[in-house]
């Protein structure tokens, strides 16, 4: 699939970049070897392949969802640096 210098600026416009016209030509060339390399990937025959989220097969990262007891009050504001009322007191924003 070609890309046509037009379609390009279209495209740096919808980014909002300004390109010279020497830049037009050189991303109108390297986004044509782009597109012509995944033009050339899509004919490889996948039918028997299974698809796969990683690259090395990975034991299930998540944890079963469990309910436990949460962390103490007075634990949690122990290295507070300031506290009040029992809560953490932070720079106010405005």
């Amino acid at each position: 699939m070609a890309i046509s210098p037009e379609e390009v600026l279209h495209v740096a416009s919808l980014a909002r970049l300004t390109l010279a016209p020497e830049e037009v030509g050189l991303f109108t060339r390297q986004l044509g070897e782009i597109l012509a390399y995944v033009n050339k990937l899509a004919e490889v025959d996948t039918a028997g392949v299974t698809p796969m989220t990683h690259v090395l097969p990975e034991p299930e990262a998540f944890r079963e969802d469990r309910v436990s007891d949460s962390l103490p009050r007075e634990e949690a504001l122990t290295n507070a640096p300031a506290r009040e009322e029992g809560a953490f007191v932070v720079p106010r924003v405005i």
